[in-house]
């Protein structure tokens, strides 16, 4: 039994409401200093959990020693400045990348792209990064993307090597961020992507995206063919030099 104090404590930091069916309980803002650059950066931390069931605060406390939570993988924001007020605030929906974002691989950019849209995001002075835990390998999960890679250095693309596996080339959903989205902040956001899938779920789900800003960088011999594959087969939207060589970028 969980001290009342403790859930008194708490509960004001549990923000409950639905998504689809099921329901999401946001717990934060936590206070988070970040290491960019050797510069601190203080971001304010939310982490969320999906629930098919409906409880109150006190009740959500209670489960969580038995809910076996460490099995699963949740979902977080880091939020910048005043992002429910401020006229204009970057976002970036991240899929998270065990690979590129832990081990630092230079298979893909995505460790790059998480580093650089928290900098954009400050240097801009609002906005928010979405780090989504059930996005890994465009959805298909950290065990299944070591299979593709596995099918990728037999020489299939990031594509084939979804397809053979028996998944879609993306199967990511953006619903529980979206409403995460919509209860930190309910004016224009600019979106960080260089993915027209992500800009049009969130335009599909009528929020109000005033633009988006690309994010490309961090090329090398490693992630030439992945980041290639992106856009002639993907269709992420390519900047100048995207396709070019590594040697003559």
């Amino acid at each position: 039994m969980i001290n009342s104090h403790i859930i008194k404590l708490l509960s004001p930091k549990i923000q409950t409401f639905p998504s689809g069916k099921d329901f999401i309980y946001l717990v934060g803002p936590i206070k988070l200093p970040v290491n960019l650059d050797g510069e601190t950066r203080t971001f304010q931390w939310y982490s969320w959990l999906k629930s098919d069931q409906a409880m109150e605060s006190g009740e959500l406390i209670e489960s969580l020693a038995s809910a076996e939570l460490a099995e699963r993988q949740q979902s977080s924001v880091l939020v910048y400045g005043d992002f429910a007020e401020a006229q204009e605030a970057l976002i970036r929906m991240h899929s998270i990348c065990h690979t590129g974002d832990i081990f630092g691989s230079k298979r893909c950019d995505c460790g790059f792209q998480l580093e650089q849209s928290m900098k954009m995001i400050a240097a801009h002075g609002a906005g928010a990064l979405f780090y989504l835990a059930n996005h890994e390998g465009r959805g298909i999960g950290l065990f299944s993307k070591a299979m593709a890679y596995l099918l990728q250095e037999e020489g299939l693309d990031t594509v084939d090597a979804n397809l053979q596996l028996g998944f879609t080339d993306d199967s990511r959903n953006y619903d529980d961020a979206i409403a995460v989205l919509r209860a930190l902040r309910s004016t224009p956001v600019t979106l960080i992507t260089n993915n027209p899938r992500k800009l049009a779920a969130l335009q599909e789900a009528g929020l109000n995206v005033g633009g988006r800003v690309p994010l490309w960088g961090d090329r090398s011999a490693f992630n030439e063919k992945y980041l290639q594959t992106k856009v002639s087969r993907s269709g992420h939207l390519a900047d100048a030099d995207t396709l070019l060589p590594h040697a003559q970028a």
